[in-house]
């Protein structure tokens, strides 16, 4: 009976588990990067990035939001959880983009859609 039980259980979970060819190691990432030149990053952080982030805080699903200012560059990484569609991770990144506040002249990117784990693949 024991073994019946187990046998089944693993066609069972067995017909349910995904299989890929190249399985994404890492949950979905959105990348926005935002290009200020000529300015020092005392103020790209304060005008660029800190606004950004601000934007973006309450996204659902969103576990880390990490950002880099440089000399005239902001780059923000956003990580969602490992069971967010990276479409809709996406797309909330670019409806929040609207409502940030930023220099004119200022317009914030979206790093095409990729996975840090085909770097490994590479």
């Amino acid at each position: 009976m024991l073994t019946a039980f187990i046998t089944v259980g693993g066609i069972l979970s067995f017909q349910r588990m995904p299989v890929d060819a190249y399985p994404d190691l890492a949950p979905p990432q959105v990348e926005i990067t935002t290009q200020w030149p000529g300015h020092a990053a005392e103020e790209v952080e304060r005008l660029v990035s800190l606004p950004l982030e601000l934007a973006m805080n309450g996204v659902p699903h969103l576990v880390v939001m990490r950002s880099i200012s440089l000399y005239g560059l902001s780059d923000i990484k956003l990580t969602f959880a490992d069971n967010t569609d990276s479409y809709f991770a996406r797309q909330m990144v670019f409806e929040r983009l609207a409502d940030a506040t930023l220099p004119s002249g200022v317009a914030p990117g979206v790093a095409p859609l990729f996975s840090p784990s085909g770097l490994v693949y590479r």
